[in-house]
């Protein structure tokens, strides 16, 4: 630190007259030479920099507790942390507000702030986006490996129906985890095809059969294909369910709640076929049997569970509620005009089409969205007009909110894959750091178990840490995220 128009030695202690003076800081981060002045750093007297005005007085301890080096001579406070972040944080002591630079990571943004001390209210709202993204990612990626972690664990202390459920819920919950769960999850994909075919199949009249009593049904064969897929579903709904860790969770998931419309329609018109005849007419009873048949329609959405692709679109679609908002507005807003100008149009013609303005809708959206089914069309020369600027209206409206929700799907996808190789990395980490754990203890271990007197209690300690105690909580401390992160640089 050195005092305007001072031209004594420079040294440690200052008195109460040069703290009154005029007075800037030399700082060095990283080689990069910055100069403060006190007027500035006194707005914001919590910082770090600010503390470096009275920090002389406390002699060398009291500096180094605030920075790395200190040269007397040149009166300059050295710091070994990132000039580009710290270049975008000393904004605040000139405009009151902080942007992070494109290309740096938002977490190591974060811990430069919390190191500098200006608090996380001064990061622009934009900036606060990127960072919560961030989070967000990371305690995906430790929620990954936290499940690999508890797959790959045994804890002896839990009891035999523990361990039973976990294993129960691994083979039917995660297929990537032994082959017979792989063949569980073909089979399961194979049953919903079947069903779904068997549902289809069953209407065709010439594969049903006649009761006695006149009335079309299902051929046996298929009503039993269909019983033994049904089968199968109660059974792997049931398992899951049992041993889930979490059972009203489990209940209250909306793919399993796609798996209960699946199975319950199956079961209901069961009982209605055998009992409710007794207590309703029979007619009353085929109806509500077959509206309740209908809902078999709701086990194609059991694919969800075994398509990732799937996954992906349902997400895309969630994230684009806006741009979908915008078509369907962009549309009704088309149909109600070009309906209308249409029905007005095509008065003057004697066989005209368009007999009101609501039964007109019908030929605006079929024309907008460029189906044109052929039932409904313009017979005068500004009717055609009018569909010829509607179907142009129509294609423009459709295209304009299409790549937002591309771009959503796109975006997703590849998170996805990042968080995946993401966890993948964690655990080649953990891994690595485990085995240079066991060798560099290797030397001391004939020591520790001449300590120990016995081999077996100390082996089973050393295996216990290799797995879930070297990585998995540095995902959650910001403090070792900027060694982890700083290739995000």
């Amino acid at each position: 630190i050195k005092m305007a128009g001072d031209s004594r030695s420079p040294d440690v202690d200052t008195d109460a007259s040069e703290k009154n003076e005029e007075m800037e800081i030399v700082v060095n981060v990283g080689g990069v030479r910055q100069v403060f002045y006190r007027d500035n750093l006194d707005q914001y007297p919590e910082t770090r920099l600010a503390e470096l005005i009275n920090c002389l007085s406390g002699g060398y301890d009291s500096i180094f507790s605030l920075c790395d080096d200190y040269d007397p001579g040149k009166r300059e406070f050295y710091f070994d942390r990132d000039p580009d972040a710290f270049k975008c944080i000393i904004d605040v002591y000139y405009f009151g507000e902080i942007h992070m630079k494109k290309g740096i990571c938002p977490i190591c943004f974060k811990n430069e702030m919390e190191f500098w001390k200006v608090d996380l209210k001064f990061l622009d709202d934009c900036c606060k986006t990127h960072l919560s993204e961030k989070k967000e990612e990371l305690e995906e990626i430790a929620r990954r490996v936290q499940l690999i972690l508890d797959d790959l664990g045994v804890d002896a202390s839990e009891s035999r129906w523990k361990r039973c459920q976990k294993y129960i819920w691994k083979f039917l919950e995660k297929p990537e985890s032994s082959y017979p769960a792989r063949v569980i999850a073909v089979l399961s994909f194979l049953f919903i095809l079947i069903s779904s075919v068997v549902m289809c199949v069953g209407t065709i009249p010439d594969l049903q059969v006649v009761d006695a009593e006149g009335n079309r049904m299902e051929h046996p064969t298929l009503d039993s294909i269909e019983t033994a897929c049904i089968g199968w579903f109660t059974m792997e709904y049931v398992l899951r369910l049992i041993s889930s860790p979490n059972k009203l969770h489990f209940a209250l998931s909306f793919m399993n709640i796609v798996d209960v419309l699946a199975i319950l329609p199956f079961y209901v018109s069961l009982t209605l076929t055998h009992l409710g005849a007794k207590l309703m007419e029979l007619s009353n009873v085929q109806q509500a049997v077959q509206a309740l048949r209908i809902m078999r329609i709701a086990r194609i959405f059991k694919l969800a569970r075994h398509s990732s692709g799937l996954q992906t679109l349902t997400y895309a679609l969630k994230r684009s509620f806006k741009e979908l908002g915008l078509l369907l507005m962009y549309l009704a807003v088309g149909i109600f005009v070009f309906s209308a100008l249409g029905y007005t149009m095509e008065q003057s013609h004697p066989e005209t089409l368009f007999k009101s303005i609501p039964q007109s809708f019908w030929w605006a959206i079929i024309t907008m969205t460029t189906v044109g089914y052929g039932d409904i069309y313009p017979k005068t020369t500004l009717g055609k007009l009018n569909a010829a600027i509607s179907f142009l209206c129509g294609v423009i409206a459709i295209a304009l909110p299409i790549h937002p929700i591309i771009n959503n799907f796109v975006r997703y996808y590849n998170k996805q894959r990042v968080l995946e190789t993401a966890a993948k990395h964690e655990l080649e980490l953990m891994e690595l750091n485990s085995a240079e754990g066991k060798a560099a203890n290797s030397k001391s271990e004939p020591e520790d178990l001449a300590r120990e007197g016995k081999e077996g209690p100390f082996y089973s300690r050393r295996l216990k840490v290799s797995h879930s105690d070297t990585f998995i909580h540095l995902l959650s401390e910001d403090k070792h995220y900027r060694t982890r992160l700083q290739s995000c640089k």
